[in-house]
């Protein structure tokens, strides 16, 4: 084994079954073992397997072996059943469940939004049915597109599933054909939706009877927007209490439910202007209204991010505050989805995508906190994923504007990121470019030879130390950055001479020293070799006889000179 080349590898499988991408490679054997607990302890992946490499002198090739797995194991994949072999939906009344609607929503995407219509009014209008019947291949196409995937996982023959389903959907247009022109259905402009709901809600097929009178009322609405608002026009003039209001709500909740799931839908709803950032600002103040709206009287970083909600969302937000609660959670689990995403939230302005991301961190946070609106677990997993968008090398170079700034204000800049960053390894990602920018040479020969006074630049040094210790990083990521500050502190007091200047000074004793035990305390110069200095100074200058003297003809100041001896006798 002497003088071959060894190292270490970590690989890790985000969820189970997916395969093994390599995280790092290192020499130092405790370092992985460390780095793969750690990823497992933040819940971030499925499993972690540290291999370790050794380099074959004669072939040139690595041997790997496996010397630690965590997490679950190569899944065992089971044999198709081929038992079940009969279609999901077999009768028309199986296309009106939601998860078939769904999967017609997929289907005829196209279709529906060249019409205007959801999935629950074609399955409920006859004008609609016709014009696809009408159109062409729109239908063949879908029926095609959904047996081939079924006939792969039931073993059944393609043919044979086309068939049934042409045959189902034939039975459904029929059904639906047939009702209409009966006139058996519910006309809700002549009866009234609160009459329709009483009268229907003994029936058999009452979902179905009254969907096709809702069906029939937003039908000439002209945009989403308008269908929305005839939406909630019946959800008004619904029955006040018992079974037939619950109906007349679980029916508008089909279509309402539709429209907000579809891009478009929504889009029109909240404002087509907005950017993905704002489109997740308004959904959230849709989903919580009254929760953000009170956030946003008391956090301005919240009122900042939240755009106004159109009169047809607002409206709407009062109703989803009570009612439609499936409708609601839908909207937030989106915007969690879309956190998760890799598509900016603010192109183009990096200081807003932190803010953005800030505000809704507030803002989801506190809805969840006040319902069971989303879990806490998945929001936080949302906001480690956009977290670890901010802590790439690109996004950081456009936050800090490619050098346009001073050394100072991009330091505290990546305090700033490293505050609104979550997860362990993003917090230390971001710690890490907040070390480099406050080694560089850059950031001392600023503060050393800047146009400030030492007074002025100790001062931004001491903010700055105590800023980092505030950004939420572990003690060991942020205690050698505070000491590189402080060291830098040192050099510029060392050029001014400031301590042994202000030892000097003529004015009163108690003045100086107040002003050198401040200094000492890191109230005025960052903590390390200038505080240190001023300690020293101020130790001998209490140790004499006429500093005494003058402290006791000032009761005041001698209060102030006690209390920071004894926080300096505390640190020390």
């Amino acid at each position: 084994m002497l003088g071959q080349q060894v190292h270490y590898e970590l690989f890790v499988r985000r969820t189970p079954g997916a395969p093994w991408t390599l995280d790092m490679a290192t020499e130092n054997r405790a370092a992985v073992i460390a780095a793969a607990e750690e990823v497992m302890a933040e819940g971030r992946t499925a499993a972690a397997r540290v291999t370790k490499e050794t380099l074959d002198p004669e072939t040139r090739e690595f041997r790997s072996v496996t010397i630690l797995t965590l997490g679950s194991k190569d899944p065992v994949k089971k044999k198709k059943d081929l038992g079940d072999r009969e279609p999901l939906c077999v009768s028309p009344q199986d296309l009106y469940t939601v998860h078939a609607r769904e999967r017609i929503g997929r289907l005829l995407e196209g279709w529906l939004e060249r019409n205007g219509a959801t999935p629950f009014e074609l399955l409920h209008r006859a004008d609609l049915v016709e014009a696809l019947e009408a159109s062409g291949t729109d239908l063949q196409h879908a029926i095609q597109k959904v047996a081939i995937p079924e006939a792969q996982a039931r073993g059944v023959s393609v043919h044979e599933l086309i068939r049934t389903f042409t045959s189902l959907v034939e039975r459904t247009i029929s059904r639906l054909l047939k009702d209409w022109r009966k006139g058996g259905m519910p006309d809700l402009d002549k009866e009234g939706f609160a009459r329709a709901a009483e009268r229907v809600s003994h029936e058999p097929e009452r979902a179905y009877l009254l969907g096709a009178g809702v069906a029939a009322s937003i039908a000439p609405a002209r945009s989403w927007s308008e269908k929305v608002s005839r939406l909630l026009d019946l959800a008004d003039s619904a029955p006040v209490t018992g079974p037939p209001r619950g109906l007349a709500l679980q029916v508008i909740e089909q279509p309402l439910a539709e429209i907000l799931g579809s891009r478009s839908g929504l889009d029109h709803i909240i404002g087509q202007e907005l950017d993905l950032g704002g489109q997740l600002a308004a959904m959230t103040r849709l989903s919580a209204c009254d929760t953000v709206d009170a956030l946003m009287r008391i956090e301005p970083a919240v009122a900042k991010i939240m755009p106004p909600l159109p009169e047809a969302a607002t409206r709407l937000s009062k109703w989803l505050a009570e009612d439609f609660q499936s409708v609601r959670a839908a909207i937030a689990k989106r915007v969690v989805r879309e956190l998760s995403g890799q598509r900016r939230l603010r192109p183009g302005d990096a200081v807003g995508e932190i803010e953005i991301i800030r505000g809704l961190a507030m803002s989801l946070t506190a809805a969840t906190a006040a319902g069971a609106l989303l879990n806490a677990d998945d929001v936080q997993a949302a906001f480690v994923d956009r977290s670890r968008m901010l802590v790439t090398s690109d996004f950081v170079e456009a936050y800090l504007g490619g050098g346009e700034r001073s050394a100072r204000d991009e330091a505290e800049a990546l305090v700033w990121l490293v505050e609104n960053v979550i997860g362990g390894a993003n917090k230390r990602q971001a710690g890490r470019y907040l070390a480099a920018g406050v080694a560089a040479l850059r950031f001392e020969k600023e503060f050393r030879y800047g146009p400030d006074t030492a007074a002025v630049k100790l001062q931004k040094l001491a903010d700055l130390q105590r800023a980092v210790a505030r950004a939420g990083l572990a003690p060991e990521d942020y205690e050698p950055i505070q000491a590189k500050i402080g060291d830098v502190g040192g050099l510029v007091e060392a050029d001014a001479r400031l301590v042994p200047t202000l030892a000097r000074n003529p004015a009163p004793s108690p003045q100086k020293l107040l002003l050198l035990l401040r200094l000492a305390a890191g109230e005025t110069a960052p903590a390390g070799p200038a505080a240190e200095r001023a300690r020293l100074e101020a130790i001998k200058m209490v140790r004499l006889e006429r500093t005494r003297i003058e402290l006791a003809d000032d009761p005041q100041r001698m209060t102030q000179v006690r209390d920071l001896i004894q926080q300096l006798g505390v640190a020390a």
